[in-house]
C-alpha cells in the first residue's frame, strides 16, 4: 500500500479483532474522475458538503487512540463520489433506484451527476474492486491472527432527510445502529446501545440499515461480526459541511468503549 493509495490500513494491536471501517469521510476526487462529473465546481462543493461523512476519520482515529487495545482502521481516502465501496456492485443494490449504486449517476437532490451513458466499469476496476480486495485481506488477517474479526462501520447522516434517501421518513435518532441478521451478534448490539445511550439514545436500522461485510464472508462466516454506527450530524458538527464541535470528543470516547467491549 503506497502513500498515494486510495485507501489506507492503519495498523492496530496484533491482538485486536476490531477494524474500524471509514468509507465516506473524504472529499477527494481525482482529476481524471472529476472530468466525468457534470457539476460545476460550486455545485460539486455543495454536493460534497451533503454526501461526505465529515470528520468520521478523525472520530475513528480518536477512538483508536483512546481504546485500551488499539483497533485497526481501514480508511477510504477518496470521496464516495468516485465509487461507493459500501454498495453492491450489481443489481442487488437497493440504491440503484436512486442513481446511487457503486458508481453514482445522481446527486443527493436527484440531479444528474454523470452522463446517462457513462461507463462505470473503469471506475469499478480502478477503485471499487481493489478496495474490496484490500478490506477482505484485512479481515482475513484478523481471522488468522485472533480467530475472529469485528468490522465496525463509522458513518454520519444529516439531521434532515435528503431527497435521495429511500427511507427518509423513518426515525432519525442521535445514533443509528445498522445490523445484519447473520453477522451482528446480540452481545455486540447490546454493547453498542450501552456505549452510546448517554449521547441522546440509539435507534435500530433507521433511517439506514445493514452493515459492511466482505462478500467472501457475507452470509457464510460467523467468525466475522459487523455493526454500522451512523451518527446524526447535529451531535458533533455544523451542517452541512462545517467544522466539528465539542460533541466529537464524547462520541470518540463512546466508540472507544465499544471497541474495548467488542
Amino acid at each position: 500500500m503506497t502513500d498515494d493509495s486510495p485507501y489506507r490500513l492503519h495498523p492496530g494491536d496484533a491482538r485486536s479483532p476490531v477494524i474500524l471501517h471509514v468509507p465516506h469521510s473524504s472529499r477527494v476526487v481525482p482529476p481524471e474522475v472529476r472530468r466525468g462529473i457534470l457539476l460545476d465546481d460550486p455545485a460539486l462543493a455543495r454536493e460534497l458538503d451533503h454526501i461526505t461523512d465529515a470528520h468520521t476519520a478523525e472520530l475513528a482515529a480518536r477512538a483508536a487512540a483512546a481504546a485500551a487495545l488499539t483497533p485497526w482502521r481501514f480508511v477510504n481516502r477518496l470521496s464516495r463520489l468516485v465509487v461507493d465501496p459500501e454498495r453492491f456492485p450489481d443489481e442487488r443494490e437497493e440504491m440503484l433506484k436512486a442513481g446511487m449504486g457503486a458508481v453514482y449517476t445522481r446527486t443527493t437532490h436527484g440531479e444528474p451527476l454523470r452522463a446517462s451513458d457513462h461507463d462505470q466499469q473503469p471506475l469499478l476496476e480502478r477503485y471499487f474492486h481493489p478496495y474490496a480486495a484490500a478490506l477482505t485481506e484485512a479481515v482475513e488477517e484478523r481471522l488468522a491472527a485472533v480467530g475472529r474479526a469485528v468490522v465496525i462501520d463509522v458513518h454520519s447522516y444529516p439531521t434532515a432527510a435528503l431527497p435521495y434517501e429511500l427511507h427518509g421518513e423513518d426515525p432519525r435518532p442521535p445514533v443509528c445502529l445498522g445490523t445484519d441478521p447473520f453477522h451482528t451478534p446480540a452481545e455486540l448490539l447490546t454493547a453498542a446501545r450501552a456505549c452510546f445511550e448517554g449521547l441522546g439514545g440509539t435507534g435500530l436500522d433507521s433511517p439506514f440499515a445493514g452493515t459492511y461485510v466482505p462478500l467472501r464472508h457475507y452470509g457464510k462466516d460467523a467468525r466475522v461480526s459487523a455493526l454500522m454506527v451512523e451518527i446524526r450530524r447535529d451531535g458533533y458538527m455544523t451542517e452541512p459541511g462545517g467544522p466539528a464541535g465539542p460533541g466529537l470528543g464524547a462520541l470518540a470516547d463512546a466508540l472507544a468503549r465499544l471497541v474495548d467491549r467488542a
